[in-house]
């Protein structure tokens, strides 16, 4: 696991809460939220509910970012925007290949595999183990202005000076090494 920290170059940004009845945070994601090509896994996203946001929250984006993956630039597992000021739940498996869990005026954009829907879990056998960070961004505008084939960094990029506040919560996951 490296030590790239994804929000240290971010603003500042309020701290509210994210809870999951899939995963708790720092636990690993159970096989339904791995990839439908590791053992037992699904792509099934997760359930979340938040609470806390700050004052002036006019929407969210969820995203679940995995920093260790080895690219050089981590990879996206799911991407969601435009969530209204109001919704402060999504059911477990909302990022299905329709999105049929979204709100409406919500959407999914195409993650690091470019498919517009969540991706599990996947890490490279021996690679040792992944962090997941799924965030709920707290936004000061309806809509973010995205379009929705846009890729999670332009949606980051695009959200960086709308933030109000970020909860966060870490799932992990790892693949042991094939045995010699």
């Amino acid at each position: 696991m490296s030590e790239n920290a994804p929000f240290a170059r971010l603003p500042e940004a309020a701290s509210f809460s994210v809870t999951s009845t899939t995963v708790g945070d720092g636990d690993a994601w159970s096989p339904e939220q791995l990839a439908s090509g590791v053992p037992g896994g699904r792509d099934v996203s997760p359930q979340l509910s938040w609470s806390g946001a700050p004052e002036g929250t006019k929407s969210y984006a969820v995203t679940i970012y995995d920093p260790d993956a080895p690219t050089g630039s981590g990879f996206w597992h799911w991407a969601v925007a435009d969530i209204p000021a109001a919704v402060t739940e999504l059911p477990e498996g909302a990022g299905d290949d329709t999105g049929s869990g979204l709100p409406e005026g919500a959407f999914q954009l195409p993650n690091d595999a470019r498919v517009a829907r969540y991706i599990g879990a996947a890490p490279p056998a021996g690679h040792g183990p992944h962090r997941y960070f799924v965030v709920v961004h707290a936004l000061d505008v309806a809509s973010i202005g995205v379009p929705a084939d846009a890729t999670p960094a332009l949606l980051g990029f695009t959200m960086a000076g709308h933030i109000l506040g970020r909860a966060v919560l870490t799932a992990t996951a790892e693949t042991a090494a094939a045995a010699a």
